[in-house]
């Protein structure tokens, strides 16, 4: 299974925190993480495996993106700062539709991922 895990600057923290509340569940299944660059590179800082892709304003939603369409991404996690305003908002646009498009779990907040991740059977 791979997710892909993004979070605007406001949301950094809540990922991570969450990365760190499930990271048993993550690491006994073996998740393959893939994240925008700045959210990845909080992650490795905290201790977890993650092939982080360019910033998203760089355009890291839209590698992800490009990777959901190629059906390369299982799950995406993407804590969004509904408050903020972004400036790739076009591309954040883009991966919501093509999630969309292709059937791909996307959630924007860390209580639905909570349940993504927790009602997920992992294949081994």
């Amino acid at each position: 299974m791979k997710i892909a895990i993004i979070a605007h600057d406001g949301k950094k923290a809540e990922m991570v925190q969450f990365l760190n509340t499930h990271k048993d569940l993550l690491l006994a299944q073996n998740v393959d993480l893939v994240s925008t660059g700045t959210t990845g590179k909080k992650a490795i800082k905290a201790g977890f495996k993650v092939n982080a892709l360019k910033s998203g304003p760089l355009g890291g939603d839209a590698q992800i993106a490009a990777m959901v369409a190629e059906n390369e991404i299982n799950m995406v996690l993407f804590f969004r700062d509904p408050l903020a305003k972004h400036p790739h908002e076009p591309d954040i646009f883009m991966l919501m539709r093509l999630c969309d498009v292709y059937d791909v779990p996307l959630a924007t907040n860390p209580a639905t991922a909570s349940l993504l991740i927790k009602g997920t059977k992992f294949e081994k």
